[in-house]
């Protein structure tokens, strides 16, 4: 047992600290005890010098095969490198704070394999995560590339498809029913999947008690994810009133993955082709005014970030909640996005995203108040610990 004391805890469920506060970390990780004042004595004690305590981030949408500094399309072309830039980027993302993420979408369908590597003790210093393998995606859609889309084109093929993938071991399901910023010959209000094949996408995952996201940019294509069942809504770019107050009625997450899209126009000027920039630029003040008020109307908002898309390192994930903060959270709300709602989105809420009795003691030490400024969890030199032990 392992006493962790002298700090200031935000807990991820309320929206306060909790000041001269400790805890207890039994053998299995998990959280036994919290206080304040004089620590309970257990067999070993951490002073943690008056630092801050909140939980590790849970990120929902990260492409860990990708390499965000690749403009070209040619990084992670052999399952090799894939791989590699996985075991990469998933450690990054530790590194960051995040302790919990969701594949949606890899190549060669790596984060299968990687997570059965994990589960051996064989892939140190990485967070939990549920895998997606590869996107499904209509042929000639946003994400079919090479090795990492599904290609599916009615809902029979799509059934197939899903089963196929869930022989294979994937946790979750990514589906395509947009165009998207990054191919060519496609555009946001672009509808892709149908919504008779993403309806087969959700039964057959529902049918395992496993969650469907949607790549939905645009409509009419966030309107038909919606009407499909899927259980969030990824981007939702121009996600209107109306399909707002449905999600809201049908408790569909979504996942704005603000970071993406700001990087591209703050940072792709002459190395990434002049119809991206645009495609991102022309929808950010958009972005802006469309998620304010699904915010408004009751949407509950996930944490994920894009992770691996041009210039989206794999160490941004703090940076998202300011951004989150622009659509009118406290900095407490944005942090929430992850510790309250991300994990009930993954199913996953018994056992993570807040530093309460009973759940795994993954938390992040910070030398400032992140509830004074969503700016304080961007330290690069925090302490990340799983389980109540240090991995950075």
């Amino acid at each position: 047992m392992t006493t962790f004391f002298n700090c200031t805890l935000f807990d991820g469920r309320t929206d306060h600290n909790t000041p001269d506060a400790w805890f207890t970390v039994n053998e299995t990780g998990r959280l036994t005890a919290r206080g304040t004042g004089t620590p309970t004595a257990t067999e070993n004690l951490v002073d943690l010098n008056g630092q801050y305590v909140m939980p590790g981030f849970l990120n929902v949408h990260t492409h860990v095969t990708a390499d965000p500094q690749s403009f070209n399309g040619n990084y992670g072309q052999t399952e090799a490198e894939a791989a590699v830039f996985a075991t990469q980027n998933l450690q990054a993302l530790l590194k960051s704070g995040v302790t919990f993420l969701r594949q949606c979408g890899t190549k060669y369908d790596v984060d299968v394999a990687l997570k059965r590597m994990q589960a051996d003790g064989k892939l140190p210093h990485t967070p939990h995560f549920l895998t997606s393998g590869r996107a499904f995606t209509m042929t000639g859609g946003h994400g079919d590339g090479p090795h990492s889309g599904n290609l599916v084109d009615s809902p029979d093929e799509m059934r197939k498809a899903i089963r196929q993938a869930f022989k294979l071991g994937i946790d979750s399901v990514k589906v395509i029913a947009t165009g998207g910023v990054m191919t060519p010959n496609d555009f946001m209000e672009d509808p892709q999947l149908s919504t008779a094949e993403m309806h087969v996408a959700v039964e057959e995952a529902h049918h395992k008690r496993r969650v469907v996201a949607a790549h939905a940019e645009g409509n009419p294509g966030i309107q038909n994810a919606l009407d499909a069942g899927v259980d969030s809504i990824e981007h939702g770019f121009y996600v209107t009133p109306d399909e707002a107050k449905q999600m809201a009625a049908q408790n569909t997450y979504l996942t704005p993955t603000l970071i993406a899209e700001w990087v591209i126009p703050a940072y792709g000027k002459g190395h990434l082709p002049d119809w991206e920039v645009k495609k991102a630029a022309d929808a950010l003040d958009d972005t802006y005014v469309n998620l304010t008020k699904a915010f408004q109307l009751g949407v509950k908002f996930t944490c994920g970030t894009d992770a691996g898309t041009p210039f989206n390192g794999f160490d941004l994930t703090p940076k998202e909640f300011g951004l989150l903060t622009k659509l009118g959270m406290t900095p407490a709300q944005a942090y929430q996005c992850s510790s309250l709602n991300s994990a009930q989105l993954l199913g996953v809420a018994d056992d993570y995203g807040t530093l309460e009795v009973g759940k795994f003691a993954d938390f992040q030490v910070l030398k400032n108040d992140p509830l004074a400024d969503t700016a304080n969890v961007v330290q690069a030199d925090k302490q990340v610990y799983l389980g109540g032990h240090r991995e950075f």
